[in-house]
């Protein structure tokens, strides 16, 4: 099958990988990822009026602004 078979003669009968899907737990780098994330109530009405402004989601403009701040934080290094 591949050059790895001495290493699958090594695990132990009770460890069963058979049935196991490869990267199904992998997320990708253009995926959308649901956190959830507690921020002051000042912050969300902030962030919730502004984006109602610019008729985009409070959570692409949230977006956004994280992505903003690596970009300065690594030009600062």
């Amino acid at each position: 099958m591949n050059d790895r078979a001495s290493e699958d003669e090594n695990m132990t009968p009770e460890i069963d990988f058979s049935k196991g899907v490869r990267s199904l737990h992998h997320i990708a780098s253009y995926a959308k990822v649901f956190l959830p994330a507690l921020i002051e109530r000042r912050l969300w009405e902030y962030f919730s009026a502004k984006a109602e402004e610019k008729g985009v989601d409070p959570a692409d403009l949230l977006t956004d602004v994280l992505k903003r701040d690596i970009e300065m934080n690594e030009v600062l290094k």
